[in-house]
C-alpha cells in the first residue's frame, strides 16, 4: 500500500482521536452516521483486497532500523486479578484457550505455543494516533495454531479475547478488550502470536505473554494480553457486535494499511 495512503490514515487517525476527546461519541450513536462509516469501511476493505495479493507481505526492515524507543499502545499493565495472578508466577499457569468453531479445542501452555512453527519479522507498527515504531517480533504462526485446532468450514472470523478491562463501567458486557480478524488475515504468513520482542521476552507493557501481530493493519488491531482465541461464524453477539473494543465505539473494524 502506498506511503500516501499510510500518511492519510495517520492524519485521519490523529483527527479521529481529537474528535473523540471532543465528544464525537455522540455522532457514533447516530444510525445515519454509523451507516455511512460502515459503507465506507466495506469499500475500503473491498478495494484493498482487490488490488493487493492476499499473501502480499507488509514491508520488513533490517536490524539497523529497529526503533530505540518503541512506544507502547493501549494498556500498559492490566489490573484484572486473574492476569496479575499469572504475572506473579511468571505465567507458569497460563493457558491459551482456542475454542469456538474448531474440531479440537486447545488449552496450550506458553511452552506449547513456543513449540509451534514460528516466524521472526521486523515490521513497522502504525498507530491510529499518528506515530510509528519499528520492532522485531518472534511468535507462533497463527495459521499453524488454527490448523492444529481444525477450524470448521462455517467459521468466518477469529476473535481474540484479552486480559485487560478498558471500560469497567460498561453494563452490557463490552468492557473487556477484544479484537477480531477474518480468515484471510488470520492465515496471512505475517500474522503471528508474538512472545518475543527485539530478541527478549515480550514485556508486559507490550502485551505479555502473547500479543497478536497482524502486520497489514493499524495498531489497535494488534491485540495484547491474548488469553483466548475463538473461531466464530458471526461477530453479532460478541461485545456490541462490531468486532472489537474500539470498533464497538466507532473505529473501523477493518484497519488495513
Amino acid at each position: 500500500m502506498s506511503l500516501h495512503r499510510r500518511g492519510w490514515l495517520k492524519a485521519a487517525g490523529a483527527g479521529l482521536g481529537a474528535l473523540w476527546l471532543a465528544g464525537c461519541d455522540r455522532l457514533t450513536r447516530s444510525p445515519g452516521f454509523t451507516g455511512v462509516l460502515r459503507v465506507a469501511e466495506q469499500w475500503t476493505q473491498g478495494a484493498h483486497r482487490l488490488i493487493t495479493d492476499r499473501n502480499a507481505l507488509a514491508k520488513e526492515f533490517g536490524p539497523e532500523h529497529i526503533s530505540t524507543d518503541f512506544r507502547a499502545n493501549g494498556t500498559l499493565r492490566p489490573q484484572d486479578p486473574g492476569y496479575l495472578a499469572l504475572l506473579a508466577e511468571n505465567f507458569a499457569g497460563y493457558r491459551l484457550v482456542v475454542d469456538g468453531l474448531v474440531e479440537r479445542p486447545l488449552a496450550l501452555s506458553l511452552a506449547e505455543v513456543r513449540a509451534l512453527p514460528s516466524r521472526t519479522q521486523i515490521t513497522r507498527h502504525d498507530c491510529v494516533e499518528g506515530w510509528s515504531s519499528i520492532g522485531k517480533w518472534t511468535g507462533a504462526r497463527l495459521s499453524a495454531l488454527l490448523d492444529r485446532a481444525g477450524v470448521k468450514p462455517e467459521a468466518r472470523y477469529i476473535v481474540f479475547h484479552c486480559a485487560d478491562t478498558l471500560d469497567p463501567f460498561a453494563t452490557d458486557g463490552a468492557g473487556g478488550y477484544y479484537e477480531s480478524i477474518d480468515l484471510v488475515d488470520a492465515y496471512h504468513p505475517q500474522t503471528i502470536l508474538a512472545y518475543r520482542m527485539n530478541d527478549a521476552t515480550l514485556p508486559v507493557r507490550h502485551g505479555a505473554p502473547l500479543r497478536l501481530r497482524v502486520e497489514r493493519q493499524l495498531g489497535y488491531k494488534h491485540a495484547k494480553y491474548v488469553m483466548r482465541i475463538e473461531a466464530v461464524a458471526s461477530l453479532d453477539r460478541i461485545g456490541r457486535g462490531q468486532g472489537g473494543f474500539w470498533p464497538d465505539r466507532g473505529y473501523e473494524w477493518y484497519a488495513g494499511v
